[in-house]
């Protein structure tokens, strides 16, 4: 007997066209002889072809298992998350809070700091109240969208003017603005994989062709280089890998999340940059690259992201939630 799955992708937020090469690549890489694959395309104005999925148990028999390819806003923030709860299906990554509290760059640094992990120092903003007098950070900054990703809607700012610049433009994409103090130094990444006991791989370094690695360096100028292993002592690697886990852990996390890191090269300090719980699988996606280094090969991860799906949710149907 297969194993019914049902891809969603494409959805409203700016990550679209990410999120149809990520879930093109993961359709190829499903076993047609394991699986039957039903494909659920929601456009950017939010309309689901062929219909959406409802929000009632036992509504949709033919599906087994949900893989919500949805990067971004109205899919990796937990309301797609809460939908296939509502549903009773299984699904494959964060539960909803540990997806609301990733997406949100303020909520996830506060949780890691609660637990004693390194995040940069920030100061947050809302969209009625962008004064930049409130900025008292050391130029350079990066100024955020508290809840989006694939760096949409970042900028760096050298000064006040392009500061200023920069929470109009954040504001045009949340509500909610962070303000990083900017760190000279390098950008790594690690993947990490498990429910109760998750695991990392070996993680890569991001080498930016521009002053950082922004939307149009990730997938459109082709110019950005990855380095798998890093150039690292084996201590750094550890330690970076000990940390993933940890911040994966802290949030709530599980399924799979891809962790992101910035070395300070004055102190040589990692920091935990942000965690991303529906990371990419597009053919230049390093979240399935660092696990193929790590021994497991792209077919066979999703096939792992499948079974701890179906083990959560077999976990989940031994709770109570009546009297």
């Amino acid at each position: 007997m297969k194993t019914r799955v049902a891809v969603i992708y494409g959805g409203r937020s700016g990550e679209h066209e990410i999120s149809l090469r990520s879930a093109e690549s993961i359709i190829a890489a499903l076993n047609p002889d394991r699986y039957e694959v039903r494909k659920f395309v929601i456009g950017q104005d939010g309309r689901w072809s062929p219909g959406p999925i409802l929000p009632e148990p036992g509504a949709h028999p033919d599906i087994d298992v949900v893989f919500p390819v949805l990067h971004g806003t109205f899919g990796e923030d937990g309301t797609m998350q809460g939908l296939l709860e509502l549903a009773e299906l299984p699904y494959v990554g964060a539960n909803v809070l540990a997806s609301a509290l990733s997406m949100d760059k303020d909520a996830m640094k506060r949780i890691c700091r609660d637990a004693g992990l390194p995040v940069v120092e920030c100061i947050v903003l809302h969209r009625d109240d962008l004064s930049a007098d409130r900025i008292d950070l050391p130029f350079p900054v990066f100024v955020k969208p508290a809840n989006l990703g694939s760096s949409v809607g970042i900028s760096k700012a050298h000064n006040r003017a392009e500061l200023e610049a920069a929470l109009k433009t954040a504001a045009e994409f949340d509500h909610k603005i962070v303000v990083e103090r900017g760190i000279a130094g390098r950008e790594f990444e690690c993947s990490v994989l498990g429910n109760e006991h998750p695991a990392a791989a070996t993680p890569c370094e991001i080498l930016p062709s521009r002053e950082f690695y922004d939307y149009e360096d990730k997938y459109e100028l082709n110019l950005a280089k990855t380095v798998l292993p890093p150039d690292l002592p084996q201590s750094e690697i550890d330690e970076m890998r000990r940390l993933a886990v940890a911040c994966y852990q802290a949030v709530g996390c599980e399924g799979m999340g891809r962790v992101d890191f910035l070395r300070e090269t004055s102190t040589g300090r990692f920091y935990i940059n942000e965690i991303n719980t529906i990371p990419g699988f597009t053919s230049i996606s390093m979240y399935p690259k660092m696990w193929a280094y790590s021994g497991i090969p792209f077919a066979d991860l999703i096939d792992r992201l499948i079974e701890l799906a179906l083990e959560r949710h077999a976990r989940r149907k031994a709770t109570r939630f009546t009297r």
